[in-house]
């Protein structure tokens, strides 16, 4: 009695064809027709063969084209065409109509009256409260004693069961001008609520992949108490715009470009990148980059005007999934009612 093995390999024999004969070779053919498809073949392991007989003959034709189109470019010289733009997430996006130009005059005169004219006018000084759930666990109060090395003039107190209502006047009378609190799950780091004081706004972000400095590979020594220098990429709608100026008011105007700390919040696909990285010149054109952390990725839940208020707070954007559990919700009380 044969095995699954032999089997296999009688079958690929007589897949392949007869072999040369009188020394001459036999035309190349194609080894898969092109209504054939691998899940119609029962037996796993001759799936799992003919799987990678198809993943094979797929590379070798598509370098076979790539060499073609290569000697197609060299005979024709200056005359060849274009290469084709290779097809990525960013540049396949819908255009975002609430894209606006910096040199805007409405959005000049919005960001001139907005929650935070006085700190871009140098009327404020950054003052940052950072604290927690209730009853934080070991590794959310290691995330809150290092963001607080990253921003200047940040103070970590834990919350002992006080009702973020009860906090937000503690903090405005003590002269605070933001409040950062650091929600977590089953040990694990997941949210961030940002409130700008007095006024508002509010944000709520999902946080994930989150690392500690110890969890960090090739890190930098511990970070110094110079000043970071804050860079904000594609902050560029209406929506990114308030972001990135509710980030930009955590830290200190005038950075100490002695202490060469870099705080970067990088938005891609409309999740926020942390990182906190070290420059060194390396000579007069090269520089290398040591990651410092911690770092972590943001993705905005809502926003809400004022501080925080999960009542009667009135909300500027909620993201659609939020909206619909809400909504939700509120269906769900009116049939209990």
């Amino acid at each position: 009695m044969s095995g699954p093995g032999s089997m296999a390999s009688g079958a690929a024999g007589s897949a392949e064809g007869p072999g040369p004969v009188d020394g001459a070779r036999a035309p190349e053919q194609a080894l898969f027709p092109p209504g054939f498809s691998v899940s119609e073949i029962k037996n796993k392991q001759r799936r799992h063969f003919m799987f990678l007989r198809w993943k094979q003959q797929q590379r070798k034709e598509k370098l076979a084209n790539k060499k073609k189109r290569r000697k197609e470019r060299e005979a024709l010289g200056d005359k060849a065409p274009p290469k084709p733009v290779p097809k990525t997430i960013e540049n396949q996006r819908v255009y975002d109509e609430t894209t606006v130009d910096p040199n805007d005059e409405e959005v000049a005169f919005d960001e001139s009256t907005d929650e935070f004219a006085p700190y871009f006018n140098r009327q404020t000084v950054p003052k940052i409260l950072i604290t927690t759930s209730d009853r934080p666990r070991g590794r959310t109060v290691r995330f809150c004693e290092q963001l607080s090395t990253i921003i200047p003039n940040s103070h970590v107190y834990y919350r002992r069961g006080l009702a973020l209502k009860r906090i937000i006047p503690q903090c405005i009378s003590r002269d605070f001008t933001d409040l950062i609190v650091i929600n977590e799950d089953r040990k694990i780091p997941n949210g961030l609520v940002l409130s700008h004081l007095p006024d508002g706004p509010t944000a709520h972000f999902r946080m994930s992949s989150v690392r500690l400095r110890k969890e960090i590979k090739r890190k930098g020594k511990e970070p110094t108490e110079h000043q970071p220098e804050v860079i904000l990429n594609n902050f560029t709608t209406r929506l990114g715009h308030s972001i990135g100026r509710m980030f930009a008011s955590l830290f200190p105007h005038d950075p100490q470009f002695i202490g060469r700390q870099v705080a970067t919040f990088h938005n891609q696909r409309d999740y926020i990148f942390f990182r906190f990285h070290r420059y060194i010149f390396k000579s007069e054109k090269k520089v290398g980059i040591q990651e410092l952390g911690p770092r972590f990725t943001l993705k905005l839940r809502s926003l809400q005007k004022g501080t925080f208020d999960s009542k009667f707070g009135e909300y500027e954007w909620i993201h659609k999934v939020c909206f619909s559990v809400m909504i939700s919700g509120w269906a769900l009380k009116i049939l209990a009612f």
